[in-house]
């Protein structure tokens, strides 16, 4: 056979199996994919162990992320903070808040009323101290960000309460 006659052939071939692959879904040849229309995507938890958090967070930032801690009223370097951009988690990176959504809630904590996007945190009922609030999440890592209350400006009536110590600023 001269490579002629089978050159044509094995292009041929190839663009077949490419063809396939991308219509079967394969994650390197289909490139980043959305999710249907309606549906929430799908956030890559971020799991370490206890060592690996303890190396890479600071001691209060460990305390508050994995321990569910809480900083002090009117000691976070965001409370009365007026920078312009988002705020990341600190544990893992993922953008949170945006400086947008940010008011002051006259509560010592940095106030949003809104996360960037709903499927970046995670709330769940929190009883603890003999009382019932709803704890926020960063729905990567878990890492326990503060609580949110029922008690907010407009539009959403929402106060996301969060401990600067589990945020990180990125400024526009």
């Amino acid at each position: 056979m001269r490579l002629s006659s089978f050159l044509p052939r094995a292009l041929l071939g190839a663009a077949l199996l490419l063809t396939l692959m991308v219509a079967a879904g394969d994650p390197v040849l289909a490139g980043p994919s959305s999710p249907p229309k309606g549906e929430k995507p799908v956030i890559e938890k971020v799991v370490k162990t206890d060592e690996e958090w303890r190396r890479l967070l600071t001691p209060e930032q460990y305390r508050i992320l994995r321990q569910k801690g809480t900083e002090r009223a009117f000691t976070s370097k965001y409370h009365d903070f007026k920078g312009k951009g988002v705020y990341h988690c600190a544990g893992c990176d993922l953008p949170l808040f945006s400086s947008e959504q940010k008011f002051d809630s006259g509560t010592g904590w940095p106030s949003y009323w809104a996360p960037l996007a709903p499927e970046q945190i995670r709330t769940q009922d929190d009883s603890s101290f003999f009382m019932k609030r709803i704890e926020v999440l960063c729905a990567r890592c878990d890492g326990h960000l503060g609580h949110v209350f029922n008690d907010g400006p407009p539009p959403t009536g929402l106060r996301y309460c969060m401990n600067g110590a589990a945020l990180k600023f990125m400024g526009k």
